[in-house]
């Protein structure tokens, strides 16, 4: 399988080229506008990938299969649209559209082309300890899953961000932006095909300079399968060794899962603590060993036109869900 980007604009671009490339995919080319910040670090990660001229070029290359996407959030619906306009296949790093306008016409072009739509949601498919949790909750070791919550702070480095990551149109808000991930870990874990908005705030409550941006967002979800809280925010402090410390909970009728994805401040050293609890066990497990096996299921769907790394309905309540969110919290809904 043959893939190339379009748009390096977010450093996401580096774990979804690099894990596609670890399962033998090949990268064959790249265009990004002008020269954003992650550009100098991509090059060094992969200087054997030639760069063109016009995005068209990747479009126009029967080769080709996949197209990455990592562009400014509010470009992304388009360049989309045109990759499975010309027979792609497309994944895109969250979010994948910024308004429910560019969701429409994604799903439009998507229903008559039949290409696949994914959206690269890191904080589930490039995280082993999501993969662990799982195949523990699927092996019935914390009984139904009744409840998530999901926590996904973020370091601002203010001083490095670009224009339009202040930009409320440019980036879709935070619910939209990064509360998508924690959207998408509850309905996979709770196995909701759907679920109800019950609660959405956003804020700028630090930042009065930057007044495009929000810097806090939470949500309340609720579903037949179980129920959801979020909490998203730009306040990591820098005493952390990480961009964030990223949580999940997953409660269930026999016991629990807490992960701590990328730092344990306890002390233990390196990601992928994994915290089990239930009536046999009590225990904290290394789950950095669990693999990715997003990226070895898309390769395979795209090959057999299957959906086996995330079902194309799924994508779509995600990005709709979030939208939803971010709307009832600017009081648009």
């Amino acid at each position: 399988m043959k893939f190339a980007a379009i748009g390096i604009d977010h450093r996401h671009i580096f774990g979804m080229a690099a894990n596609l490339m670890a399962e033998g995919a090949e990268f064959g080319g790249w265009w990004t506008e002008g020269e954003p910040e992650p550009l100098e670090g991509f090059v060094k990660r992969f200087p054997d990938v030639p760069r063109v001229d016009h995005w068209q070029a990747l479009l126009d290359d029967p080769s080709i299969d996949l197209i990455v996407i990592s562009c400014i959030p509010r470009d992304r619906a388009a360049h989309a649209i045109a990759a499975m306009a010309a027979g792609k296949d497309v994944m895109t790093d969250k979010p994948g559209c910024t308004t429910m306008a560019q969701l429409d016409a994604i799903m439009a072009m998507q229903a008559k082309t039949g290409r696949i739509w994914s959206v690269d949601f890191s904080e589930r498919f490039e995280v082993p300890a999501v993969t662990r949790a799982a195949e523990l909750v699927a092996q019935g070791a914390i009984g139904r899953v009744v409840q998530t919550v999901g926590l996904g702070p973020h370091r601002l480095n203010r001083a490095t961000r670009p224009d339009w990551f202040f930009d409320r149109a440019a980036y879709g808000g935070i619910l939209t932006d990064i509360a998508s991930h924690q959207i998408d870990q509850f309905l996979f874990f709770t196995g909701a095909k759907d679920a109800q908005i019950t609660l959405a705030s956003v804020a700028n409550i630090a930042h009065p300079d930057d007044p495009g941006l929000q810097d806090f967002g939470e949500i309340a979800l609720s579903a037949s399968e179980g129920r959801g809280y979020i909490r998203v925010d730009w306040f990591t402090p820098d005493a952390l060794p990480t961009w964030g410390d990223g949580r999940l909970t997953i409660l269930g009728t026999e016991g629990y899962i807490e992960l701590r994805k990328y730092v344990d401040v306890g002390g233990r050293p390196g990601t992928d603590h994994l915290v089990l609890v239930n009536g046999d066990r009590c225990e904290m497990i290394d789950a950095s060993d669990a693999g990715l096996p997003y990226f070895a299921r898309i390769i395979a769907d795209i090959r057999d036109r299957t959906e086996t790394a995330m079902p194309q309905a799924h994508a779509f309540t995600v990005m709709r869900l979030a939208l939803q969110a971010q709307a009832m919290a600017e009081g648009r809904a």
